[in-house]
This record gives C-alpha cells, structure tokens and sequence, in this order.
C-alpha cells in the first residue's frame, strides 16, 4: 500500500510503499477513503508543537472508509461496511493510557499501545482497534470527504455532553473562531440549547456563524479589555449563562480567559477543552461561593460516536456546513499547507487516499 509517511520532525511527508496491515484479533484493516487535515498538522511535522510520536510513522488521527477485512473475533462487522475509524485508543488494561492513533502518545505508560497503533490514516490502508470502528451506514464515495466532520463535531460534542448541556440552555462558546469552537455552535444549536453567546477575536468569523446559524447566535467580539468585554458579553447574553465551553488556543491572554470563564451563572458548569497553557488564577472564594463545576474535558466517550452519526442522519447536523477541500495522497504535503493557511471554524481540509 501507498502511505504517507513522516520520517523525521521538520521533514516534509514521503509517499512510501509499506506492507498491507494484517488484523489479529481485536483489530480490523480499513481501506481508507478520506482523512481530515488538522490546521496545526504542520506544526506536529515540524515538531514545535512537542507532540509525543515515534518516528517513523503514518500520521493522520482518524478517518472515513470501508473495512476490508475483520479479526476472529469481530461479530458484526464485514467487508464493505462504511465506518468512522476513532483515533482516541484506550488501553484495555487501563483506560487512562491513551494515545492518538497516527498522531500522539500522552504518557509513557501508553508507549506500547502507540507502538502497535503507530501508523495513521494518512495511507491506503490502516489497521484499528475493533471497538474503534463504528458503522456509518451507506454512504455515497464522493461524500466520504464530508463525512470527516465527523471528527470536528466530535469533539465539542464530547464537551457539551460531559457538560450536560440541556435544551433552552444558554451556552458560551469561547474560541468560537477556531475549527472546534465553531463545530461547537452547530453542535450545541443541534442538542437544542435556547443561545449560543460566541465569542473570539475575529469579528467577521463570528458574523458569520451568525448568518449561518441564525438568531440563537449571538456573536460577541473580543477586544482584550477584561472589563469591556465582561460587559459585552453580559449584554449580549441579556440573562445567567448556564454553561461555558472554552476553546481558547494557546496564545489567549489570561484576561480574555477571566471575561469568558467568568461570565458563567451561579451553578454553572465550565468546560475546559482548549489550549490555554497559563495558570488560571481563577478566585478560590468565586468558585466555592458561585458553587461552579468546572470540568476539563479530553476528546468524547465511545458512545458519543454512533450518536453524532444519528445526528447527522436526522438532520439535526448538516456535514454541509463544511468548505471541503480534497487532495489526493501523492498531495498530503500541499494538504497540510493548504490546511494551515486556511484556517477556521467552516474549512474542512481532507486527504484522500482513495483517489489517484
């Protein structure tokens, strides 16, 4: 099969020949049709962003395809079957050893499960663990691309449940320029929350989930005065916020983290689920007093995969909502480049190995 493959940090990607995988039990071989592009995959490859990965390897977390072949112990699965292929891998053994299929390890005690799942979706075929794969029903080839929202939608989705967020609700989406922020505004507008209050530093961004969303969105943007900000966001809500989901990416100031986090109801929830790196400094006596849960989240529980899945097919989410753009495997590097320059809540960058 032809793979993808990152040889060393700061080298560009290599169209490789590698042996097919062979599945044993507890695995299954994916002919992969299309994997998503993440818009900091460059910096993975270039190694700034310090992620954990054993090299060399077949990056790509996740994807879309058809099972090409199952393990003994498979009971359901058959050849042919579309499916969604989850890059979050638990260890059997210990569910808190995770890894990113193709993309990360988080511990050392999870290095030998990255080990055996080291190679990604960015490649002909890939080989995953069974309980990662879940049936998406038919689906039209062409549409295998739009199908990687999947994993966009995802993950706010993991939020927003472990949050559990309540139809009528108010929810604050901080961040909600970036691509899960975004994902973020659908997803909670599907699960039947009253007002999504968006807020980030792009204003036109957050125009435009406006307009594509309709009056439940609320698009407030944001300056980087705490104090201004607080107010905007409080008159923009005109009522308690119940719930906030925060996205902020690395480089978000402590104040825009206080106006956001702190905008949030007596009894509200907090979600975590960015990439804020600085100590919070949140008031010990707020949280008790305001009784606030706060919550960090990583990635979404099993169950919410084949539950996404029903969502999109009632309608309730539409993979529409994606600018989609598809490039063929020989392609992966321009697909990494085109993804880091093309950034955003509606872009939807997408590999697929399935085209010449």
């Amino acid at each position: 099969m032809k793979a993808a493959v990152l040889n060393a940090f700061g080298e560009t990607l290599k169209i490789e020949t590698l042996p097919d995988p062979t599945p044993g039990a507890g695995s299954v071989a994916i002919d992969v049709a299309a994997a998503g592009v993440t818009a900091y995959a460059a910096n993975v490859f270039n190694g700034s962003r310090n992620y954990r990965l054993e090299l060399p390897a077949v990056p790509g977390p996740g994807g879309i395809g058809r099972v090409r072949s199952v393990g003994p112990d498979a009971t359901r699965l058959q050849p042919g079957d579309w499916v969604f292929c989850e890059p979050t891998i638990r260890a059997r053994d210990e569910a808190s050893n995770q890894i990113l299929q193709g993309w990360t390890y988080r511990t050392d005690a999870a290095l030998p499960l990255h080990r055996l799942y080291r190679n990604g979706s960015y490649a002909e075929q890939m080989m995953v663990p069974t309980e990662n794969v879940t049936r998406i029903g038919e689906i039209d080839p062409k549409d295998a691309g739009r199908w990687c929202g999947l994993s966009r939608l995802l993950v706010p989705y993991g939020g927003l449940w472990a949050g559990d967020l309540k139809a009528s609700e108010t929810l604050l989406v901080s961040g909600a320029t970036g691509g899960f922020g975004g994902a973020g505004v659908a997803v909670a507008l599907a699960m039947g929350a009253g007002q999504v209050v968006a807020t980030g530093r792009n204003a036109q961004t957050l125009d435009d989930l406006a307009v594509r969303f309709g009056p439940r969105v609320v698009p407030v943007p944001m300056t980087g005065d705490e104090a201004a900000d607080r107010g905007a966001i409080a008159k923009a809500a005109g009522g308690p916020i119940d719930m906030v989901l925060d996205f902020l990416p690395r480089e978000a100031s402590l104040g825009q983290v206080h106006a956001n986090l702190m905008a949030v109801r007596h009894g509200g929830r907090i979600i975590l689920m960015g990439g804020v790196r600085a100590e919070l400094g949140l008031d010990y006596n707020w949280l008790m007093h305001g009784e606030i849960t706060m919550r960090g989240v990583w990635m979404y529980p099993p169950q919410a995969v084949p539950r996404m899945v029903q969502m999109v097919r009632s309608g309730l989410i539409d993979l529409g909502q994606f600018d989609l753009a598809e490039f063929p495997l020989d392609e992966a590097n321009a697909a990494v480049a085109y993804a880091a320059a093309n950034a955003g809540p509606r872009q939807l960058t997408v590999i697929r190995p399935d085209k010449g």
